[in-house]
Parts: structure tokens; sequence; C-alpha cells
């Protein structure tokens, strides 16, 4: 079973739930704002995708941030902290299909993660 993680209002988020729709996919749909994230999960988001693809530097919240605050984000602990605070700041959306994993929505890619 497929999960999407993001939030629901979220453009990228609405085109990945059309494409699953047409592809005839089921999935299970993780809302960051009414679950927030587990310590575990994001900890593997980092782990298998690295830091560069889960922080979502495109997105106001992190565009918003003073450059002090950006830079402290380099560190590991500090990056995790920040994240399972602010969770409109990880990439939209992040799919989870057992252990398949992939961040962000690009039709093609998905469709080749699809098929792996």
């Amino acid at each position: 079973m497929i999960i999407i993680y993001g939030i629901p209002a979220c453009n990228t988020m609405k085109k990945a739930f059309e494409y699953l729709k047409n592809q005839g996919l089921t999935y299970e749909f993780h809302d960051y704002k009414k679950k927030g994230i587990s310590p575990e999960t994001l900890s593997i988001f980092l782990e298998k995708l690295g830091p560069a693809s889960v922080l979502n530097k495109n997105g106001s919240t992190y565009k918003q941030l003073e450059d002090a605050t950006k830079n402290n984000l380099e560190n590991p602990d500090a990056l995790f902290e920040f994240l399972s605070q602010k969770t409109s700041a990880i990439k939209r959306p992040i799919l989870v299909d057992g252990e398949k994993i992939i961040a962000g929505f690009d039709e093609a890619k998905l469709a080749a993660w699809l098929k792996s």
C-alpha cells in the first residue's frame, strides 16, 4: 500500500493525488497537519532520501527564515528538530511503498518508481 505524506492544500499534493487516481492506484494519505510526523518516519526520510531531498527550500516556511537559522539547518540535529516541528518545510509529496521511497512530484520519475 502506498502512503503519501504531505498536506492537503498543497498544489503539488493535488497533482500527486490526481496522478495516483488516474493510475487506478489506492493509497493512504498521511496529513502532517493532523498527524504530524513520527521521529522514526522522519529519520527514515532523512536516511533514505538525504537532507537535500527532504528539506523544501522552495517553500515559504524555509524562505521566511533568517539566514542564521538557514545556516544552522546544515547541522543534522538542528534540521531534524526543525522538520519535526515545522512539517510544512518537508518536501511534498513523499511517497512510501514498502521499502521504496520518493520525494517530490515529477510524473516521469514517479511512473518509473511505481514500476520498479
